[in-house]
Parts: C-alpha cells; structure tokens; sequence
C-alpha cells in the first residue's frame, strides 16, 4: 500500500473500499454487523419476537433499501426502539378467544405487527409529498433549528439504555470503551478504523476469561434452523381469525391500527434526522440524490415486510452511523455486506446464541460511544449551517425540542398518553418534540432558511468537502 493510502486510511473519507481489499472489505461489514447486532437482538429480546427472523429482515430490509435508493446511501436497517410501547400495548391486553380462553402475548404480537406494518406504509405517504411537491417545499418544515436538536435528542434519548447496560458491569464497559478511544485515536492503518470490532472482541474475551458470561444455551442451540415461523406472522392471524373469533379479531386489527401507527410520525423524523447525520457524515447530499421519497419508502417498505413476517419494524440506524463517522469508509457496499452476513447469521441459531450470550456491559460500553457520536452529529449540524441563536425563535425552538424530547422520554410516565375510544394511544418524547418543533418553525416569524438542493451548506449536512461538479453530478 502506497505511503499516501496510509494516510488516507481511517483520516479521510474512502467512497470505494475495494480498494482496501477483499478481506479488509469482509472485516469492515463484519464491523457494522456487530455494530448494529446488540441493539437490533434487543428489541426482539424484550418484545419477545424472534431473533432469528429479526436478523433476517435486517438484513433483507437494508439490501432493499440500498435496491430503492440507488445503492447510494451508507444506511443500515435495523430494529427500531420507537415501537417498543406499541408491541407492549397490544402483547399485554386482556382479550378472551370465542371459546372464552384467554389470548396470549405471543397469540396477540402478530397484531401488533399489523399495527406496525401499516405505520410502515405511512413512510409512503411522506415519501409522495417530498416526490409531488419536491425536496425544496417540503424541507421548509425540517430546516437545520429542527433537525439539529432532533438529532441530538436521538443519540440523548438512548444514552440511558448504554448507561443501564454499563452499569451491569462498568469494569467490563470500560474495556470496550477503552479499547475503542485506543485504536481510534492512537492505532494505525486498518487498527484505526476497527475500533468497533475490537471493542466487541476485546471486552467479550475479558468477560468469558473472567466468568461473566454463560455459555448453556449455545451449547443447546443447533446449528442450521429457519429463521421464521408461520405462527409468528401476519398471515396466520387471518388464517386462525375463526379460532379467536371474527368480532374479536376485527377489534383487534382496528386497535393495533389506532394504537401503533401513530408512532410513525416520530419515525419518520427519526428518518429524517439519520438522513441528515448519514449526509453530514459522508459528505454526500442525500436529501437531494437519491432523495427523500426515496429512502423514506426503501425505509418504510422494509418496515413493513419484516413486520408481516413477525419481525420488528426497521429503521435506518444510528448505531452504524456512529461507525462511519470513527473508521471514515463511506462505501455502501460495505454495508450491504453486513447484511449479507446478518441474512447468513439468522439461519444458525448457535451463532444467535453466542451473540445473545455477549455480556449486556459490552453492548452499553460500545453503545455508550456510538450514541454519543449520533448527539455529536447533531450539534456539527448547526454549527456548521451557522444557525442564529441570537434569535429568540430559534432558542426556544431548539429549546423545546430538546426538552420535550429528553423529558418526555425520562419521566415517569415516559410517553404523553390519551385514549380513542377504547384504545390507548402514547407519544413518545421525540414525537411529542419534533411536532412542537416543526409547527412552531412554521408559525413563528423571522425564518431565515431557504432549503436548496444545490446550496450543501443550506441542507443541514455537511457538504462542504464537494466541488459544484460533483454535487451536478
């Protein structure tokens, strides 16, 4: 390797991996893999749908997304949190089947996936205004003052989930966050840009040399098994709707709808909000090519396909962002491979085991940085779009976003709840938070942003480092 590649590597940003190799590429989709793995089992884990199947439809989800947006974007499509109180909403209810036994969680969570894939099919709608309208009318709601504070409260919200799991065994955290700062910072070549990957590894050995970690259930698990299961989907709802009952199963259908959908406008900032982090990032403009409408419905079409075979909705995620952001290789191929493995990893539920049976310390250490980068990400945005705070509207826009954001999310209630009709509806912080910002944004006077694709600087993203060339191109 030339002295000037040694330079570039893990300094500046690499739009085309191959020429890194072949089996730096294969260790670099590894890298995101891992990154994305802790978070994405976790929702299965705490929802109590399947791993396996979650795995799959991550990483079928993201060759589909890659397959809408022209192979263009860097974006992983993993297991979204925001859905966490919907699954748990409609898993808990009290519902009697026609022959009066009660329905069971794992009976109700294929409505609940309804719920979720019509939230998916919401994505759609978004994604016609911005194909209709354009980028440039309907980016007036989500200028930098927005999607800054939006971004920021997303890696916030999730720093109590790497907190808890450190807190499991800080010791064993501090290794993985060690062991990060080290390479990146202080390693060299391909050392610096694995700083994820050797995080894992790295705290993992610790942890098993140390017997914090229990190894039964890989030891029981096989080797080859299909990932998904009839019983767990859509479609057997409809097909076993006589067995609980028609009335029964239309009230059911009718509740996860009114119940789950609704928390798609918090994804779909969520959306737009990685969109910019990913632009910011990469040093690419997004928003404008692919665009949009068109990772709104790559993102939105996944949710809904993994959501109809028993998966948990997906979402373009931070955590892979965060990864971007320290090794500096922009490629999407690289991530297309991490979902190739993540499709190869669900058919062997002995590797899911191993996974599953890595210390939650090394997850929260690991996570701990990487949510962070995501806040950071936020905060460069405004910077760097030169956002006027000497204005009053801009300060309490941002002011209540954050706040709303963050608060909501860490109170007791942790969600702003109302009922429609019989069914319970809650708003999460950043729901709750991004509405606020985005309608005062719109009714407070003295806006000072006009959205144009071809002004970098004015997109919210970091663009900068692209020549007037480049950006035509």
């Amino acid at each position: 390797m030339s002295d000037s590649k040694k330079t570039i590597l893990g300094e500046q940003g690499i739009y085309d991996a191959k020429t890194l190799g072949t089996p730096k590429m294969l260790i670099l989709g590894l890298q995101h893999m891992f990154a994305m793995f802790g978070s994405t089992v976790l929702v299965p884990l705490i929802t109590g749908l399947s791993v396996s199947a979650t795995l799959l439809f991550a990483g079928l989800g993201t060759l589909l997304f890659h397959l809408i947006t022209k192979k263009k974007v860097p974006a992983f499509l993993g297991s979204s949190f925001a859905f966490l109180a919907g699954y748990g909403t409609i898993a808990t209810l009290a519902i009697a089947k026609s022959n009066g036994e009660m329905m069971t969680s794992a009976e109700l969570l294929p409505y609940a996936c309804f719920g979720v894939a019509l939230a998916g099919l919401l994505y759609l709608v978004l994604a016609l205004l911005f194909k209709v309208f354009g980028a440039n009318h309907v980016m007036k709601f989500f200028p930098p003052i927005v999607t800054g504070p939006i971004i920021i409260a997303i890696g916030l919200n999730l720093s109590k989930s790497a907190i808890d799991s450190c807190s499991s065994n800080w010791p064993i955290a501090l290794v993985a966050i060690l062991a990060i700062i080290i390479c990146n910072i202080w390693g060299k070549g391909m050392i610096k840009i694995l700083p994820i990957l050797i995080g894992v590894i790295a705290s993992y050995v610790v942890a098993a040399v140390f017997g914090y970690v229990d190894f039964s259930k890989v030891a029981a698990a096989p080797w080859i098994g299909l990932p998904v299961k009839y019983s767990n989907t859509v479609f057997y709802i409809f097909s076993n709707s006589k067995n609980v009952g028609s009335d029964i199963h239309n009230g059911l259908l009718i509740t996860a709808a009114i119940t789950i959908v609704p928390i798609a406008i918090a994804t779909m900032m969520e959306h737009i909000g990685d969109i910019s982090a990913i632009s910011s990032t990469v040093n690419r403009n997004f928003i404008k090519d692919p665009g949009l409408h068109r990772t709104l419905t790559g993102d939105g079409l996944a949710t809904t396909i993994a959501s109809l075979f028993g998966a948990p909705a997906n979402t373009t995620y931070g955590e892979n962002t965060g990864v971007l952001t320290l090794t500096r290789v922009f490629d999407p191929f690289v991530i297309r491979l991490a979902a190739y493995f993540a499709i190869l990893m669900s058919f062997c539920p002995k590797f899911a085991a191993i996974i599953e049976a890595m210390p939650s310390a090394t997850v929260g250490g690991i996570s701990l940085v990487l949510y962070g980068m995501i806040s950071a990400v936020g905060v460069r945005n405004i910077v760097e779009t030169q956002v006027d705070f000497t204005k009053s509207r801009n300060v309490i826009i941002a002011a209540l976003i954050l706040v709303l954001s963050i608060g909501i999310n860490f109170s007791s209630a942790g969600a702003i709840a109302f009922s429609v009709g019989s069914a319970n509806i809650a708003l999460s912080g950043l729901a709750v938070g991004s509405l606020v910002g985005i309608i005062l944004n719109a009714i407070l006077p003295g806006k000072d942003y006009n959205f144009n694709e071809e002004a970098g600087s004015e997109t919210g993203a970091d663009l900068s480092g692209i020549s007037e060339k480049e950006i035509k191109k």
